[in-house]
């Protein structure tokens, strides 16, 4: 299975509609930040859009989506994982949007404690799954992926302690544009491309030809 992954479109998505003229994939994950700052309804006709490539489309909103965005993303054609699930080929993936405070008071934050019962709920619903993605807006807390360019750390405490409880393969997030990197917690891949207007995007190849040998490869590819 193919998925790519775009990050942060804030209502500009024509990079995502041409990668998907002239590239096929099984699979489209959004990791919030749809819109920026709304209106509601831009949200379902960005998702609609995208899904009218005959591909699954799964998304969560961001902090800079306004939280009426829920009602519409339910309402489009794609899958809204935002504190749900969903399994599909052996491969369970689960979602948490919004952020971690920030100091703007931006639409969609959440408290760390609100954060690590509502993700970690998520997750435990795939957690026999072979294959678990994780796709949150705010990154984990002290990696590579959550860095201001003042170097001040900004991610959420509960999304890393639930990676180092749950250790899923691969967690895929956003909300940092300038921090666009991988790096690992314990065995899990952590995966941050940026905002998607700056021409990046992750790529996770899983071969699931062997049940007893699965293989797992994640990218962040130019777009």
């Amino acid at each position: 299975m193919k998925i790519v992954a775009f990050s942060d479109i804030h209502g500009k998505y024509g990079k995502v509609i041409e990668f998907l003229k002239n590239n096929q994939v099984d699979l489209v994950i959004l990791t919030g930040d749809i819109t920026h700052f709304g209106p509601p309804e831009l949200a379902g006709e960005i998702l609609n859009e995208i899904a009218s490539f005959d591909v699954p489309v799964l998304a969560i909103p961001g902090n800079c989506d306004p939280a009426e965005l829920y009602g519409n993303m339910d309402n489009s054609n794609a899958i809204n994982i935002h504190g749900r699930s969903v399994t599909i080929n052996n491969v369970g993936i689960c979602g948490f949007g919004g952020s971690n405070p920030t100091p703007f008071k931006t639409p969609l934050e959440f408290d760390e404690v609100e954060i690590y019962e509502n993700a970690k709920k998520a997750l435990e619903e795939v957690k026999d799954s072979k294959v678990t993605l994780f796709v949150t807006h705010a990154p984990p807390v002290d990696t590579k992926v959550d860095v201001l360019p003042s170097g001040d750390h900004v991610g959420s405490i509960s999304i890393r302690k639930i990676i180092e409880e749950s250790q899923p393969t691969i967690n895929v997030c956003g909300h940092i544009h300038e921090s666009i990197a991988t790096d690992k917690i314990g065995e899990t891949e952590v995966i941050n491309p940026g905002m998607t207007a700056g021409g990046y995007a992750c790529m996770i190849n899983i071969d699931d030809s062997n049940e007893d040998d699965i293989k797992v490869e994640s990218k962040i590819i130019e777009i």
